[in-house]
């Protein structure tokens, strides 16, 4: 279990962390998310003592992670799969990491196999593909046999096979109990393996719910309506408290009224329908209404430059 409470990192006049209260609990998989600048790493090293916290206090396994006689067996951790010695092999990094707490060769045999990582174990670090890194990262955090597990973008660089790997493999650590604190930009990924959300913006928690409830939270309600009469249909709507919007010559989106009485309205007014179809909310879309007013770093979006270029030629 990780315990944060009230913790807050300052930088100076810049408050990276702000007042920070969550807890992650066993037996399921937490996904730690939030724009860049949000915190999430000065948060994640706060947990493993790499920070310290200008105020508040966080505890891993009832402990502060430095107070633990042989971290790795309590905390698996990936936060820098480059932060390696690129001149040792595989094995060799494992085995110097095993030696810190007498970890058996064995173990780190174990993690190798566990990671795919046999056929490049007696390779040096520093030719390692980003996707063999990230293998290497997650195989170091699992040496331990940890109870909790803290990964930062773990499947970065992975194919889709690696990818799969990642999502199953967290969900049964999960699954026996453990802590999974999962950090990603990878909404779909995310929506997949992810139990629990932690949602962090500007240093301070924005969310913290099951992902079924984040999702439905901001999903809107809106019903996607096909029709060849949608000018009468959408007319019909307006009468009521529903927003509609004409997305298509024939397809209409309405919120604010379910699709069981868009159906009734239609039937009473004659119209034929071609598609009703309530749509799913996606924790991306929830994402990003959760955090529309908490980035940082704002993108122009480039398109624009190039349509207003090309209206301009004509």
């Amino acid at each position: 279990m990780i315990e944060a409470t009230n913790l807050t990192k300052r930088y100076g006049k810049k408050t990276a962390v702000d007042d920070v209260t969550f807890t992650v609990e066993p037996g399921r998989v937490t996904g730690f998310l939030g724009p860049n600048g949000a915190g999430k790493s000065t948060t994640m090293r706060m947990i493993v003592g790499l920070d310290r916290p200008t105020a508040g206090r966080v505890r891993v396994n009832g402990r502060a992670y430095a107070e633990h006689r042989a971290p790795l067996a309590e905390v698996g951790t990936l936060l820098d799969a480059k932060a390696v010695h690129t001149g040792r092999t595989a094995y060799n990094h494992l085995l110097a990491m095993a030696a810190t707490h007498g970890i058996s060769k064995k173990r780190v045999a174990e993690v190798i196999e566990m990671t795919g990582l046999e056929s490049v174990a007696g390779k040096r670090v520093g030719g390692f593909s980003l996707g063999m890194g990230q293998r290497l990262g997650i195989a170091a955090a699992l040496l331990g046999d940890p109870q909790t597990l803290i990964l930062d973008e773990p499947v970065n660089g992975l194919d889709p096979e690696g990818v799969l790997w990642v999502r199953n493999l967290v969900r049964f650590l999960a699954s026996q109990g453990r802590t999974v604190l999962l950090s990603s930009h990878h909404m779909s990924e995310m929506a997949q393996t992810a139990d629990h959300i932690i949602v962090l913006g500007r240093g301070k928690v924005i969310a913290d719910a099951p992902v079924g409830e984040i999702v439905a939270r901001a999903a809107g309600g809106a019903v996607v309506v096909r029709s060849p009469q949608a000018a009468a249909l959408e007319e019909a709507l307006r009468a009521t408290s529903a927003a509609v919007t004409q997305t298509e010559s024939d397809r209409l989106e309405v919120t604010g009224v379910p699709a069981e009485r868009i159906g009734e309205i239609a039937e009473g007014a004659g119209i034929v329908l071609h598609e009703l179809t309530p749509t799913n909310g996606s924790l991306e879309s929830a994402y990003m209404q959760l955090t529309a007013d908490e980035v940082e770093y704002h993108s122009e979006n480039p398109l624009g430059h190039v349509a207003q270029e090309q209206g301009a030629l004509r």
